[in-house]
Parts: structure tokens; sequence; C-alpha cells
């Protein structure tokens, strides 16, 4: 009996020791993993964005290392300057006719932003130069971080410009055409889809919330809201030795998994309300802290789609419910608008999801 006791003392030891080496290791390897995924992920979204537009795409033509921003822009010639090695770059699809700021440049400084109308609708894009945006130079390009903040931050800068304006489809990073009947050739084959998305989306924006927590006061509440917890900590207060190691760890884990808990029932309930409220709501994964720069325990991070005219309500039920939870240490970040990614009916090929 002694004997069977001994061993199933070392086997919950050998697991504990097991479960904390694991948890140590666990940024490293979701790190790796992540950077694996990205690179992944960047070679999926040129092949996506190039081959879906088969003999439009924009072709390679010789490699090229990033180049710094130019200083004024070159006027492009009316039909995508192909002639002088450009493809364009497109942003979003939006109304036909609808105005476009001259205040802005386009990812690559290489000319004004204009439309290419078709059907109703009309595709914005700005040139750029296929020896740093054609296939194989793109390629290279997307693996060099600070070329890629700089590209994202300024696909995204015209979309909020645009999106100030009125309502848009966004499309995909690197949506690249050879030349302005490529582009019109895809208002026309998604002409319905697109369409549909600006008529759900008129009117309405996107924000998102995120719900943060200091891990350490949730873990607190957890804890004095738990009559077993409570009783094993004082168990463990009385013992020593080897008994006290395995209650020590049990205790973690049991404050661990009420932490989670408590969590999960704060973000439900803030998700609840306004998803109650809102005109459409979708959950995201949270965001790595390494990444987003966020401090404390994202216990929710979701996007909401508002009426415009309701905004201000937005604000008032955001700053209403942190209010209500500031006791535990929560704060709820409200951002927006943003260009409507998450709201497309029926995730619409033509748009980055």
């Amino acid at each position: 009996m002694a004997r069977s006791h001994r061993r199933r003392e070392l086997a919950r030891r050998v697991a504990d020791e097991l479960e904390s080496w694991a948890r140590e290791r666990a940024p490293e390897l979701l790190a790796r993993a992540e950077a694996e995924a990205v690179a992944v992920i960047r070679d999926a979204l040129v092949d996506a964005a190039l081959a879906e537009r088969g003999a439009g795409a924009a072709r390679p033509a010789r490699p090229a290392t990033p180049r710094p921003r130019s200083a004024p822009p070159a006027e492009p010639s009316a039909a995508g300057d192909t002639s002088s090695g450009h493809g364009l770059w497109a942003y979003c699809v939006t109304r036909a006719g609808t105005p476009l700021p001259s205040d802005i440049a386009g990812v690559a400084d290489e000319g004004a932003l204009r439309r290419v109308d078709a059907h109703g609708l009309a595709v914005v894009v700005s040139p750029v130069p296929l020896d740093e945006f054609g296939a194989a130079p793109l390629r290279e390009n997307l693996n060099d971080l600070e070329w890629l903040e700089r590209v994202a931050r300024d696909h995204e800068a015209v979309l909020e410009r645009l999106l100030a304006d009125g309502t848009m489809v966004p499309l995909r990073l690197c949506t690249i055409y050879e030349r302005e009947d490529s582009a019109r050739e895809m208002l026309e084959r998604e002409h319905e889809s697109l369409t549909r998305a600006l008529e759900a989306l008129a009117g309405r924006e996107e924000w998102g919330v995120k719900l943060l927590a200091d891990a350490e006061r949730l873990a607190d509440e957890a804890r004095s809201r738990s009559a077993e917890i409570t009783a094993l900590q004082a168990e463990l207060d009385a013992r020593t030795g080897g008994g006290a190691y395995m209650l020590r760890r049990r205790l973690e884990r049991q404050v661990r998994e009420a932490a989670d808990s408590l969590g999960a029932e704060l973000a439900e309930q803030v998700h609840v309300r306004l998803q109650d409220w809102a005109d459409d709501a979708v959950v995201l994964p949270p965001q790595n802290p390494e990444l987003s720069g966020h401090k404390g325990r994202m216990l929710l991070n979701a996007a909401y789609l508002v009426e415009a005219a309701r905004v201000d309500d937005l604000h008032a039920l955001v700053a209403e419910l942190e209010e209500r939870h500031t006791g535990l240490g929560v704060s709820v970040e409200l951002t927006g608008p943003w260009p409507p990614y998450n709201f497309l009916p029926g995730g619409d090929t033509a748009a980055l999801a």
C-alpha cells in the first residue's frame, strides 16, 4: 500500500514538473510556430493575390531591394504604365464616381490615387514599380519586416482616409493588377458580391473592443471567490516538506483555472452586452502582447458593426462597461473606425478577411 502511494505521489510530481516545463517553454515554442506560420501565410498571400488574377496579375520584372520613399510623385499614364514597369496597387472598391482625396500618396509614392470604374463600381488604385512590387521581388520584400510594416501602414492610411469619406470594401493587401482592364474584369466578375457588401456596410462602421485585465488582480479576485481555494490555502499553511510542495502546485493550478473561468465570464458579459447593441459582432483571437504592445491579459478581442449615427452611444456604453468592472483591474479599449474587414457578407473573395 505504501509503495503504491509513493508511486502515485511520484507520478503526480512528474506530471507537475512536466507542466511547469511546458509553461516555461511555451512562449518560445509559440514564437517559433508563429514565425513559421507567418512565412507560410506570406507566401500564400502573394500567391493568392497574384494567381487568382490570372493573366491580369502583376508579373515579376527584376529583383530589387526596398527603396526609400521618393520625393515628389510622378504622374502615371492613363493605362497603368506597364510599358515603364508599373502595375496598379488596389486598395478598395467603392461606388463609381466617388471623389478621391488628392493630398495622400499610395504605397509607393509613384502617383496619385485614381479610380478604375466599371459597372457602377470603382477600384481605387495607385501605380507601383514592378521591380519592387512584382511577384518575385514582392515575395522577397515581404520577408523584410521594416518594408512590410511601411507598406501595410501606407495601405491602411489610404483605407482610413477613404473610409472617412464613404462606404468601401477593402481589398486584400498585395492585390496588384498589371493593367486597368484586369481591374475592370474583377469588378464585372465580383459585381454581385461587391454590390451586396457595399449595401450591407452603408452607414455602418467597424469598431474594435479589447477587454484587458491585470493578471494578478484577476487571480486574487478568483481566489477570494472560491471556498475550495481558501480551504486549500489554509491546509497549505499548516503543511511542510514534500506534502506542502504538491499541495502548493495543486493550489496554483486551481487558482489559474479559477482565474481563467472568471476571465471568460467577464469577457462573455461584455461581449453579450455589446453584441446585443450592435448590428453585428465577431470574436477574434487574442493578440500577442509582444506584437500588439498591450499590457495585461487580453480577455476579449472583438469587432462590432455599428451604425455611424450611434458611435457616440457606443463610446458611452464602453465607458459604462469599464466602470462596472473597474474594481477587478479591467479596462475596456475601444478603437476605430476600421476598414470593415470582418463584416463582408459571405466572406467575399474580393476582400481581405
